[in-house]
């Protein structure tokens, strides 16, 4: 198993400095990561700095669900629904461990945006369009079966339902396992390393970044033939610094998703429903890992993209939905176990409320030769990195005579993902597990990680024999030592909330632990008191935000 660490992260930077990259991307979401595995498949040189960790921003606060936009016909965007539904099934297939197929019900009332007849012909057309398996067809239900399926569902009004096949992912552990998969084919990575300016040739050209370790304060130059700003809602700040943000701008909308114990919110499948307001919305409610999460909100946003907060009026949105569409007892705010908050940095449309503003993605190109990409969705992060690449590697063959080969990721395996495809995935996890049990794990806690790490499991589970050394439990001390060494974990917020999701579905577990794993990350990296300190300090704040609403 390749090392992915500090060191590594410290080594890339000195590479990135010794020669010119072919390919400089600013922006480690999933969006940069995706342009980095393809660019460097197709043997570009590339390296990628992230000013925070991977995925701290948009790519880990998503609905979490890898899905075609089933919604998006109705705007007619007929394009968008093909591309995105077909590509479910291919991130699915090259990581089936950070993915998983579930049916989805979306019920249909007296009154509400879809009826029998329009659900029964949009489902059809969202199976055509994106060439869903037999095995994964939709089918409608009248009231009664509908309430078998789902008995939660309020039933007055109900008229029916259909049901269909999405994909519910780790949208932060898929970003990473993209990263260290491009990590194992040669990109040269490093988190927290802000880029502070570009740098130009005499033709004004732009050839380089001036960038700042966050960690160590450092400062350097790194040149490139080619830079792509893969920043999301960063992206016009780097536009600023390259003086070409004109014309089309992001337009920032904030969604917020809520967690609560399945034992307060018992439903049993994923439901796709429309919002009880006259507001034209639709909300998902989705069962993970023993709590249901709801959301999301879209609303205009102005502030810091790095954190949005989550205030009352959003909780009480989604909570007022929740209430008058399932039959359950009332959820009070007191029942909300963890929250969390994002922006999407969509295409500015004037006149356009936020839910109406086109998820399509587009590049950008400035004169100074700087490419951004904007808008888009996580499905679609493949097809929207080869699309830059695809122009990024048209102009390198017309600079440099070079001719590089097309893209290679539809088919390749992400880090994890050699589980023997998705068909062979529950045999893979059952094999695996018993591996776990006999290692003295509970068959639970060598389920979850098998399903975590997948065929990474092994070099996982190859931590458990020093575990006794330490205060930490064997599943977390492995798992936090897996994420130090192989998946470039540099604060304990990075594996608390985004390596683990222990913050957003298990943070009771996450309070009890996040003193054991500070101790554990300040022996390790021999932080001295002001540093562990501050981290002590980060971790308290992202716990506040994650369970206090503002007024």
């Amino acid at each position: 198993m390749m090392e992915f660490s500090y060191q590594t992260r410290s080594d890339n930077l000195k590479k990135m400095q010794s020669e010119p990259l072919d390919l400089l991307v600013v922006g480690g979401g999933i969006t940069g990561s995706g342009i980095t595995l393809d660019a460097r498949t197709r043997g570009l040189n590339v390296g990628v700095l992230e000013m925070g960790d991977f995925a701290s921003g948009t790519s880990s606060r998503s609905t979490k669900l890898v899905h075609g936009g089933l919604r998006y016909l109705k705007q007619f965007e007929i394009k968008v629904v093909q591309e995105v539904g077909q590509e479910r099934a291919i991130v699915y297939e090259n990581a089936p461990h950070v993915t998983t197929p579930l049916w989805m019900v979306l019920p249909f009332y007296k009154g509400g945006t879809f009826g029998s007849f329009t659900t029964a012909i949009g489902l059809e057309m969202y199976d055509h369009l994106a060439k869903v398996k037999k095995s994964e067809r939709r089918y409608m239900l009248k009231p009664l079966r509908a309430l078998e399926k789902e008995p939660y569902l309020k039933k007055e009004g109900l008229k029916g339902a259909g049901v269909y096949v999405e994909y519910r992912t780790d949208d932060a552990r898929l970003t990473v396992e993209v990263m260290k998969k491009a990590a194992e084919e040669g990109a040269m990575i490093a988190n927290y390393v802000k880029v502070e300016k570009f740098v130009y040739d005499l033709d004004g050209k732009v050839k380089g970044v001036a960038f700042r370790d966050l960690i160590s304060g450092e400062t350097g130059t790194i040149y490139a033939k080619k830079i792509v700003n893969a920043a999301g809602p960063w992206v016009d700040k780097l536009r600023e610094l390259d003086h070409s943000k004109k014309g089309k701008t992001m337009h920032l909308t904030k969604g917020v998703h809520l967690v609560i114990d399945q034992a307060k919110f018992p439903i049993s499948n994923a439901i796709y429903f429309d919002t009880p307001f006259d507001d034209n919305r639709m909300m998902f409610a989705i069962p993970r890992e023993g709590k249901t999460y709801i959301g999301t909100t879209d609303t205009n946003y102005k502030g810091n993209p790095k954190e949005p907060g989550v205030t009352l009026e959003d909780v009480h949105y989604i909570l007022n939905a929740a209430n008058q569409m399932f039959d359950i007892p009332k959820i009070e705010v007191e029942d909300v176990e963890s929250s969390w908050s994002g922006v999407r940095p969509l295409i500015h449309e004037e006149g356009k409320d936020p839910s109406e503003i086109s998820r399509k993605d587009e590049i950008f190109h400035s004169d100074s030769g700087l490419f951004t990409i904007a808008g888009g969705k996580l499905t679609g992060y493949r097809k929207m990195s080869e699309k830059v690449v695809d122009q990024v590697v048209l102009e390198l063959a017309v600079e440099t005579g070079i001719t590089y080969q097309p893209t290679k990721t539809e088919r390749l395996l992400l880090s994890g993902g050699n589980v023997g495809g998705g068909d062979n995935f529950e045999n893979f996890v059952v094999e695996k597990t018993q591996v776990g049990m006999m290692l003295g794990l509970s068959k639970e806690d060598a389920e979850n990680l098998v399903h975590r790490y997948g065929s990474n499991v092994d070099t996982v589970y190859g931590y458990l024999k020093t575990s006794q050394e330490s205060s930490l439990d064997p599943v977390d001390y492995s798992m936090l030592h897996y994420g130090l060494e192989h998946e470039m974990v540099i604060t304990p917020v990075d594996y608390l909330l985004r390596r683990s999701s222990q913050m957003l579905f298990n943070i009771h577990h996450a309070k009890k632990i996040s003193p054991q794993v500070i101790d554990e990350m300040s022996s390790y990296y021999q932080w001295d008191e002001a540093v562990k300190e501050a981290h002590s300090k980060e971790v308290e704040e992202q716990f506040k935000l994650h369970t206090e609403f503002s007024s």
